[in-house]
């Protein structure tokens, strides 16, 4: 055995050792044996400034001079109260209200939760289903499985996974059934929320669909009193050329998850924004009405520094020149 390391999405049987990355600069990293990498992937679709950006790793290096992670429950810290000022100031309209957590997967666990929460809270016990899309990927902690797509990425832990409704994939000329299929859900008043990745599928298969196919989807949410999850993961932060892809349908989401790029792909961080309804509806003299969700490193004093340097980047560097350049690239090849 020559490393101990159980990796993710790799089969140990089939695959070689991978190269040993050393250093990481820009578009680069740098392996042991001196060879160079083009990281096309941006680690996973996180990195978005390149590597090692020096104001994020600086804002990092200072605030590890005054704090480490603090329990967020009972006290709170100035990156965090200021990183949700910055993220409601960003966001789409109207997400007033932001909750941290620590990946893609656990951003989608308590989007699925607040969604739940809120309609029981609320009274309308009977609103207990979400609607997810097919080829959908959310993640792979449990409610993010259950309403991803079933496959190979999940078979085994079928019996873990709680049901969803699912609506057709918006495919080329058949965005119409797509529409009528979850109006007919919707309408059935058993709907709580509507979970998708905005504009395109990213593991499910790279797979794209028209803004005003989002638009008509948030359309018929707000008719039906459904609540809109945009699961902006993985598309947020100039992956589909705007900061965020409900943007390009000129719509804002009830709810809408981010992590990845947040801190410019530099360590973990996630926060799930939602309206004030949803939050209103968790506040109360009641207990039982609490929103019940928390993880050990949330709202991380280090991470949300990070993530308040990424945005400064955005908004004072030429960011989203830097994105258009190779998309028009990309466009013209």
């Amino acid at each position: 055995m020559s490393s101990p390391v159980w990796r993710p999405f790799f089969q140990h049987a089939l695959e070689p050792d991978p190269p040993v990355v050393t250093r990481a600069e820009g578009a680069w990293l740098t392996t042991a044996d001196g060879g160079r990498l083009l990281d096309a992937i941006s680690s996973w679709w996180v990195t978005t400034h390149g590597h090692r950006h020096p104001r994020i790793t600086a804002a990092i290096r200072e605030a590890t001079e005054s704090l480490d992670q603090v329990i967020f429950a009972t006290v709170t810290h100035e990156p965090a109260e200021r990183l949700a000022r910055d993220l409601t100031a960003l966001a789409p309209q109207g997400l007033t209200r932001v909750f941290y957590s620590d990946s893609g997967s656990t951003a989608v666990e308590v989007a699925l939760k607040m969604a739940l929460g809120a309609a029981r809270n609320a009274g309308d016990l009977k609103r207990s289903t979400i609607v997810a899309m097919e080829d959908a990927y959310h993640g792979d902690s449990i409610g993010a499985m259950s309403v991803g797509e079933r496959g190979v990425f999940n078979a085994p832990y079928e019996p873990l996974l709680f049901d969803v409704a699912r609506i057709p994939f918006p495919a080329a000329g058949a965005e119409q059934a797509t529409l009528d299929a979850f109006e007919r859900l919707a309408r059935s008043r058993e709907v709580a929320a509507l979970i998708v990745e905005p504009l395109v599928l990213g593991a499910g298969g790279m797979r794209v669909y028209p803004p005003w196919v989002l638009a008509e989807l948030r359309r018929i949410a707000d008719t039906t009193g459904t609540f809109l999850i945009a699961d902006e993961v993985m598309t947020g932060w100039g992956r589909t050329g705007t900061l965020f892809a409900c943007e390009q349908a000129g719509i804002s989401p009830d709810i809408l998850c981010t992590s990845k790029g947040l801190t410019g792909g530099v360590v973990p961080l996630a926060a799930t924004l939602s309206t004030e309804e949803i939050f209103a509806a968790h506040r109360s003299h009641d207990r039982a009405k609490t929103f019940f969700h928390s993880s050990s490193y949330t709202a991380n004093p280090i991470a949300c520094a990070a993530a308040c340097a990424n945005i400064a980047v955005w908004r004072e560097e030429p960011v989203a020149e830097r994105v258009a350049a190779p998309a028009r690239a990309l466009a013209a090849r």
